[in-house]
Formats: C-alpha cells, structure tokens, sequence
C-alpha cells in the first residue's frame, strides 16, 4: 500500500523524515530560485547594463512600487517577501509543465504553508511599524464587539489564500493531464499555454494578497 501524505505519494524517508514528491520539487525550486538570486546579484554589481542585470532590477523595483503604493511608504522587507512568494510560486508552477513533474502548488500542503507564511508575516509587520498597542487596537475598531469578527476574517482569508492557489493549480494540471492522456501532446498545447499563463497569474494573485494584507496591518495603527 502506498503511503501518502496530503495526498502526495512518499518517495523515501530521510531517517525517521517521510519525503514526498512535493517536498523534492519545492527543495529543488528553492534551490535554483537561491542560485538565480545569487547570480543575478553578482551580475547586477559587475554588469549592470547586461540584459540580466535590467530584468532583476525591474522586477524588484515592481515589487518595491507595489508595496509603496499599498502600504503609502516602502518597506523593502514586505517587497522581499512578496517578490519571494511570487517567484516561489511561479517557478512551481512552471516546473510542473515538464513531462512527469508534479506542481509543489498542486498540493495542499505547500499553499497551506505559504499562506501560514503570510497569517503570521501579518501580526508581525503591524507590530513592528505600530506597536503591540497600535496594532491591537485595531481589532477593537470601531466597535469592540467586531472584535471576534476581525479574527475570523483574517484566519477565513488564509483558508482562502491556500485553498484558492491549491484548487486553480491542481485543476489546471488534471485537465493538462486527461488531454494529454487522451490526444497526445501536440492537440493539449494551447491548454498548457493557457495553463501556464493561469499559474502566473495566480502567483501574481497570491503576492498582491499577501501585500495588501500586510499593507493592512502595518496601515492599522495610523487610522
């Protein structure tokens, strides 16, 4: 019988670890995600005007932008980690249109714990730029009995946050999957283009979330 974990076969265990097909593709993404970063960082210093120097320097002055446009200030942390989440979840989306690899983000497991990444990147800003005092105190606004409401809101929104990013995925490589089973792979590529422009897409989704809700918090105390 084989044994799975959120649905995810395991490939092997790592002493007493169970490692499943997600947590390879994730490692292996993190892994050249970090090679990239480092890569472009030493070309952006010694090349700045090479092609790959430009592109990094657009992609996290978007990211900058956006932050600055949500949280009314730059805050190169909150740009950090959303540039993060985006490329993160790009990258898994996109390796999971080679032939016999499994989307990270098709699993529950993995858009579970990004999302528990962003629930708890959230208290965390408000405290930092606010106060413990300035943060909480928007919970009791403008009425202290909405308090218990403000926390179901924010804990409803990270079941969303998972929940959305796994269900789009995962649909999107089934239906990959079936044609691909059904007609070969030359009729199924205008769907697989258009499942890939759908993974961007909700990478796009899940950062601009993630700042909002962020940008929230860190706005909270000064209302």
């Amino acid at each position: 019988m084989e044994f799975r974990i959120f649905g995810d076969p395991v490939l092997f265990h790592l002493g007493p670890i169970p490692i499943t097909e997600t947590m390879v593709t994730s490692t292996l993404v993190t892994i050249a995600l970090s090679g990239a970063a480092v890569w472009s960082a030493r070309t952006v210093k010694s090349q700045p005007l090479s092609a790959m120097a430009i592109v990094a320097s657009l992609l996290v002055e978007s990211f900058d932008n956006l932050v600055a446009e949500v949280a009314g200030h730059p805050h190169r942390l909150v740009a950090n980690l959303s540039g993060s989440l985006f490329l993160f979840i790009a990258c898994c989306n996109i390796a999971g249109q080679l032939p016999g690899v499994h989307p990270a983000t098709g699993s529950l497991a993995t858009t579970s714990a990004l999302a528990v990444v962003v629930f708890f990147s959230v208290p965390i800003a408000g405290i930092y730029a606010n106060g413990l005092g300035g943060y909480l105190k928007h919970y009791f606004q403008p009425n202290p009995l909405l308090m218990p409401l403000h926390l179901i809101s924010e804990i409803s929104r990270t079941l969303a946050l998972a929940v959305r990013l796994f269900g789009n995925i995962m649909s999107g490589h089934l239906l990959v999957a079936l044609l691909v089973a059904l007609a070969g792979f030359l009729v199924p590529t205008p769907i697989m283009a258009l499942d890939l422009l759908i993974g961007l897409l909700q990478a796009y989704i899940f950062a601009i979330l993630s700042t909002v809700y962020i940008g929230a918090a860190i706005s909270a105390g000064k209302e």
